[in-house]
């Protein structure tokens, strides 16, 4: 099967016992509010659907593998956009590899700019981890801003960004870019901070009511209404309740990075598990149920007992990215499904949608460096243009983004550093420019 691991990494377990930030008043009271409003009886019907649904999405994924993650051509989407057929293609599956959004070549010279600059200001760009800096906390880099603005960039987000409805009309799919970091992940470098796990918000799904109202068909009995594309409701939901740099404030429709080298698997790569709606719902409803005893019974749904009294949320903290595992989430299948995405060359980009379990690649055998640029697709929404105008602000001056608070640099000191000056109209424009 492609992609597939073949030796399950060192990733923590988060389903052996309650730890002390899993658990807690918030917890508790996250729990009880849902309960109160969707009761015992809807809430064990959705468990038993997920569970079921579950059955045949796992076995589909454990033998599809990186198949499952469709592939597009940038120029394609140039000239056509996305068929009707694309589109429920990326819709069912979540995620996508789209090829060529930045010429090979200027990709590669791009990353040696990017490579050249931090060698040139290594004592000043912070990085993480600390024992082992590959994350960059470097944000407006040349490389970075030339990529984030780049035409085939803001086509395709917008594009993405289309695939999400809005029935009040209040939202837009026109792209604002959000400010993230760089990596350049050097080769033989091992890499577990990041196994399986899920962002925009960890308890902050079940403790913000307008977030906890996304999934409410999930709640309800009804998981298979559950329409991940609606951006109605999720347009104001709070992922940032809980405040920590592990999430945003911004709400991004799809994730993604931009690769700047070769990555292929075991060589500084992405995991994702190529299913939205099924996975976030199991995700929502485990905390409400405790596993049988006997570890035979593990993956019957029905020998699972509803649980009103326990404020432990496994995997869930609220300093952190939602976590899983194959103890904490056994119906998930995780060693079975999550899958290395297909091979990248430098330009290409993924994308996965902001519910969806990834993982990073805890091993780069390859040769040479790693090297992505994050960038995600972000519409317009109220929340959206507040954030970016006050990113851009801070930029300006050489800050760091909002959701990265503790940033002490100024990048307008970096050797290399060139500024806005010479962006285009449109890139300005998904910056926020017009916003001031």
């Amino acid at each position: 099967m492609p992609g597939v691991v073949e030796n399950w990494p060192a990733w923590k377990e988060f389903g052996v016992s309650p730890e002390e930030n899993t658990r807690g008043p918030d917890f508790a009271k996250a729990k009880a509010e849902i309960i109160d409003q969707y009761g015992e009886e809807a809430l064990r019907r959705s468990w038993l659907k997920v569970c079921k649904e579950l059955e045949t999405v796992t076995e589909n994924l454990s033998t599809l593998g990186s198949d499952s993650i469709p592939i597009f051509q940038m120029k394609d989407i140039h000239d056509h956009g996305l068929s009707n057929e694309q589109r429920a293609q990326l819709k069912s599956s979540g995620c996508c590899v789209v090829r060529g959004v930045i010429p090979e070549a200027e990709a590669a010279a791009l990353f040696q700019d990017m490579k050249n600059l931090v060698a040139e200001n290594s004592r000043k760009i912070p990085g993480w981890p600390a024992e082992s800096p590959a994350m960059l906390r470097l944000y407006n880099s040349p490389t970075q801003l030339a990529i984030r603005t780049h035409p085939n960039q803001i086509l395709l987000q917008r594009t993405l960004n289309t695939l999400f409805h809005d029935k009040s009309n209040e939202t837009s799919p026109e792209p604002l870019s959000y400010t993230d970091a760089a990596r350049i992940r050097q080769s033989g470098l091992a890499f577990l901070g990041l196994g399986p796990h899920i962002d925009a918000g960890s308890l902050s799904r079940w403790a913000d009511a307008q977030y906890r109202k996304v999934y409410d068909h999930i709640f309800s009995g009804n998981p298979e209404l559950h329409d991940a594309f609606d951006l109605d409701i999720r347009k104001s939901a709070n992922q940032y309740l809980f405040k920590s740099n592990a999430h945003s404030v911004v709400f991004r429709s799809f994730q993604g990075w931009t690769a700047l080298t070769p990555a292929s698997p075991s060589a500084g790569t992405l995991l994702l598990y190529p299913n939205i709606s099924s996975v976030i719902a199991y995700v929502l409803l485990r905390p409400l149920f405790s596993p049988p005893k006997k570890t035979e019974d593990l993956m019957d749904a029905s020998k699972w007992t509803f649980d009103p009294e326990s404020s432990w949320f496994p995997g869930t903290m609220k300093d952190q990215s939602q976590r899983l595992s194959p103890t904490s989430h056994p119906h998930l299948r995780l060693r079975e499904c999550i899958t290395y995405i297909p091979p990248m060359n430098p330009g290409d980009t993924v994308w996965w949608h902001t519910d969806m379990c990834h993982a990073v690649d805890p091993e780069h055998n390859g040769q040479g460096d790693a090297g992505v640029v994050y960038v995600a697709a972000c519409p317009t929404t109220a929340i959206n243009k507040s954030y970016v105008k006050t990113q851009l602000q801070a930029a300006l001056v050489g800050g760091g983004p909002p959701d990265s608070p503790d940033i002490e640099l100024d990048e307008r000191e970096l050797k290399g550093y060139k500024g806005f000056a010479n962006i285009s109209a449109e890139g300005k424009a998904v910056l926020g420019f017009n916003l001031l």
